[in-house]
């Protein structure tokens, strides 16, 4: 059962960061890290991932449409919700080691100081910065805007005479402080003092607006753009947000001006060129040419150490990135904790840490505050002599002194990243033996039509109506218009979006698409005869590209994939108390239905706790995955290394579920893992 909260969750001391401690546990019984220990617990609100049952493995809807599957999976947490974690972990995660020491604040899988760059990774984090700290900014934005705007009337006119009378009697700061403490220790008030309103939906005036998407299909998203599952819309609009972004660089590196563009002419030599925002090969060296100029290493002695500096700041970059929206993760989860986490410990801490300030604030004079802090500003930028022989001196004491004075490891401990919380509901499906079923798969386009609205995404409070608009006007703002999405700000803004090919153009890159696929296809047959005389990197890249209409179905248990070019499955077992991952090429595997037949001679096997390290990999490169992506429209199915604590590594190929496998791999066992 879970605990209350008592005085050392409120005012906790820092968590254990000891690097000289090591402790590895091979199940999840040994209860290594708060995650593992939440996810034995016996919980109160249970979904169909916590039912007892007598199978070995439940299936609770892998490969069944999301209406098949039982709501909620996890107690406390719709389905949507819980997929929207899943889809963002899969993409979060790409390679995880086993750490031996204990985990800072409690919770594993937190992110390595030597973390891999790359710029896959960064895209994944500039995403992920949209899609938490860019939306939760909007969403503050629209709300300042819509008190400043006295639309809603009464509402505004409550906080204004209130702010006001403190002023009067100086007591502003005590308000604001007992705001925050109301705000953070009593959910029910937030909706009263900042009733919901979907984003899309409130203009930069406080009033109603056409949502940029033209219709408001999600609630959540910045443009209101239609979607088949809750989040899609934020997740493609942080996709598009890193590509508009590398479209406008490329477009200032290669000297895109088109309001010098002359009129256009079909037989003109532009017109058999494609435009080169769109195939970015050495685009800015061709922009110096033709202005003159003699590019490459050769004239310019700034190329080589810029380009170097640039990418060698990258991965520092990279991380902080990551770190930040980590930090705002763990804020947002302990002022709306999701289960199993418990619903009070985090809020109640929070706001013992603010009341002293809301008593503080009733003694201190603005005087006494403007000297302190003057004194703080000036004592910071002369007292460098005495602060460096300070730190020295710390750091002779108490070597680990600022990893215990983090966040995650005092007011934010055992706080959870979303990455943890999921692998956390992942670990309570693995604990029942019910593995979660992954998010479902629709290739079909999201319908264009206005999503439900209740009070949940939109409300006023008092007598005021929400956003001060009629029902009439909600509705012609929330109806399609499909003009809306095209308007741009000028004829400039239309001129410089716009890549234009040309027809000629389009007719060269069709005939290079035709002959690129001709060329793909041939080596995809190439490659078999190259496997079997022995060719490891030919045995690595087979299956890779599904055929058409290939069955992809996997899971939980087996999951279609290659060992050495042999084609098989992977299977996990978990009848022995540390489950196995085996892989067998035995043809009859689907049909077992269970794992107690012991003729399946598998190639290899190996416990699921002595796994020390797991990466995502592929058999293609990623410049051959965007050319069959490009050329033959087709999903290319990746790879799986597994590494043994012995140092034994097992690589497995074209698995069409990779990422399930690998999040059963990293749910199941006792290791305390970090991010690489």
């Amino acid at each position: 059962m879970a605990t209350g909260a008592v005085y050392k969750d409120l005012l906790p001391i820092p968590h254990e960061t000891d690097p000289e401690r090591e402790d590895k546990t091979v199940t999840m019984t040994e209860q290594p890290t708060e995650s593992h220990a939440l996810a034995m617990q016996d919980h109160d609100e249970k979904g169909a991932a916590q039912i007892e049952h007598d199978q070995e493995v439940v299936n609770l809807g892998w490969n069944e449409p999301a209406q098949a599957v039982s709501n909620p999976l996890v107690g406390g947490l719709s389905n949507e919700d819980l997929w929207v974690l899943v889809r963002r972990f899969n993409k979060q995660m790409y390679h995880v080691k086993e750490i031996p020491n204990p985990p800072p604040g409690g919770l594993d899988l937190n992110i390595s100081d030597e973390e891999e760059f790359s710029p896959d990774k960064l895209r994944s984090n500039i995403e992920r910065l949209y899609m938490t700290i860019g939306i939760g900014m909007m969403g503050f934005v629209k709300h300042i805007v819509r008190l400043r705007s006295w639309r809603e009337t009464r509402r505004t006119a409550w906080f204004c005479s209130i702010y006001f009378i403190a002023w009067i009697f100086d007591l502003l700061m005590p308000v604001i402080s007992l705001t925050l403490v109301a705000l953070i220790a009593y959910p029910p008030c937030r909706p009263i003092l900042f009733p919901p309103a979907p984003i899309a939906l409130v203009s930069g005036k406080g009033g109603v607006q056409k949502p940029k998407a033209g219709v408001l299909g999600s609630h959540d998203s910045a443009t209101g753009a239609p979607e088949n599952h809750k989040g899609e819309a934020v997740e493609q609009e942080a996709s598009n947000f890193v590509n508009g972004i590398a479209s406008v660089a490329l477009s200032s590196a290669t000297g895109k001006h088109p309001q010098g563009e002359p009129a256009p002419d079909e037989g003109a030599p532009g017109d058999s060129v494609p435009d080169p925002t769109s195939i970015a090969v050495s685009a800015a060296d061709a922009k110096d040419k033709a202005a003159g100029a003699a590019p490459g290493k050769e004239h310019d002695k700034t190329k080589v150490p810029m380009e170097t500096a640039m990418w060698t700041k990258m991965r520092p970059l990279m991380h902080g990135l990551a770190e930040v929206t980590d930090t705002w993760e763990r804020f947002a989860n302990a002022l709306s904790p999701t289960a199993p986490f418990p619903k009070d410990r985090y809020r109640l801490r929070f706001a013992a840490l603010v009341a002293p300030l809301l008593i503080t604030s009733i003694f201190v004079t603005s005087y006494m505050f403007t000297k302190g802090l003057t004194f703080g500003v000036g004592f910071g930028f002369f007292g460098d002599p005495i602060i460096s022989r300070g730190l020295d001196l710390l750091n002779r004491k108490f070597p680990n002194w600022q990893k215990l004075l983090e966040l995650r490891n005092t007011v934010l401990k055992g706080v959870p990243t979303n990455a943890q919380l999921t692998v956390t509901l992942l670990r309570i499906g693995e604990a029942n033996k019910a593995p979660l079923p992954p998010p479902p798969h629709i290739n079909t386009p999201p319908p264009e039509e206005p999503a439900d609205i209740s009070e949940q995404e939109l409300r006023a409070t008092g007598a005021d109506w929400p956003l001060n608009a009629t029902q009439e006007e909600l509705d012609e703002a929330i109806a399609l218009d499909a003009t809306v999405p095209h308007e741009t700000s000028g004829a400039d803004i239309d001129s410089s979006k716009d890549a234009k090919h040309g027809k000629k153009a389009n007719k060269i890159l069709g005939f290079f698409k035709g002959t690129m696929k001709g060329g793909i296809e041939t080596a995809i047959g190439t490659d078999k005869l190259k496997a079997k005389v022995g060719n490891n990197h030919a045995k690595n890249r087979l299956g890779a590209v599904p055929k058409k209409n290939a069955d992809m179905t996997s899971g939980p248990v087996e999951f279609k994939s290659r060992f050495m070019g042999k084609k098989g499955h992977v299977y996990i077992t978990t009848k022995a108390t540390i489950p196995c991952v085996a892989f067998s090429t035995d043809s009859t595997i689907e049909k077992i239905g269970s794992l107690e037949r012991e003729d399946l001679h598998p190639l290899w096997s190996i416990p699921v706790g002595e796994i020390s390290e797991l990466k995502k990999v592929g058999g293609y490169g990623w410049k051959a995955k965007l050319v069959v992506g490009w050329a033959m429209g087709r999903e290319v199915a990746d790879g799986l290394e597994i590494v043994e604590r012995n140092g034994q590594t097992w690589r497995v190929m074209a698995v069409p579920l990779r990422d399930e496998l690998f999040n059963r791999l990293v749910a199941m066992g006792g290791q305390k893992w970090e991010c690489w």
